[in-house]
């Protein structure tokens, strides 16, 4: 979407509806482009599996008891 700095004061409403439709907005002044607003929530598509933590634990072994060893000495006595 292009707007210009008028229809960002007076239409900010159409604005930040083509923000949620995750669409850039190009910001206009006496006819070039000044800036481009993006849009906060692009979200990537990621699979769980493409994480690159996915599967750290190959052994099988429950989490309370990974996290037990990496604590140490100093949480077993509470």
């Amino acid at each position: 979407m292009k707007a210009s700095v008028v229809q960002l004061r007076y239409n900010m409403k159409e604005v930040l509806r083509a923000l949620e439709r995750n669409e850039p907005v190009q910001v206009m002044y006496r006819g070039a482009v000044k800036g481009i607003i993006l849009p906060a929530t692009q979200k990537p598509i990621m699979r769980v599996e493409d994480h690159p933590f996915f599967n750290m634990n190959p052994q099988g072994k429950p989490v309370e008891e990974i996290m037990n060893d990496l604590r140490g000495e100093r949480y077993r006595d509470i």
